[in-house]
């Protein structure tokens, strides 16, 4: 039973991180040249897994794996967003 409901909270974390990452990208970073770069998802990622760490530790139903499933939801967010704005702008 605790294994569900951990299953469903870093998986509903994970969703919700990458619908705001995407939405963010896509609504205020539109003109930043920085977040077109390849690193930008991986720096993106790595920072949110670093500051979900700590608080992970304080919550009982997830863990370590749920800091490294936010820290990827969000970096494919960042890259999913980049590319639509780069397909949504004339010349690319």
């Amino acid at each position: 039973m605790w294994f569900i409901l951990s299953f469903a909270a870093s998986t509903i974390l994970a969703i919700l991180a990458y619908a705001q990452a995407k939405r963010f990208v896509t609504r205020r970073l539109r003109y930043v040249d920085a977040v077109q770069s390849a690193v930008a998802p991986f720096i993106a990622g790595a920072a949110a897994a670093v500051i979900a760490l700590p608080l992970v530790a304080f919550v009982p139903l997830v863990g370590i794996g749920t800091a490294l499933g936010l820290g990827l939801a969000v970096g494919a967010g960042v890259a999913a967003g980049a590319r639509e704005v780069r397909h949504k702008l004339p010349g690319y």
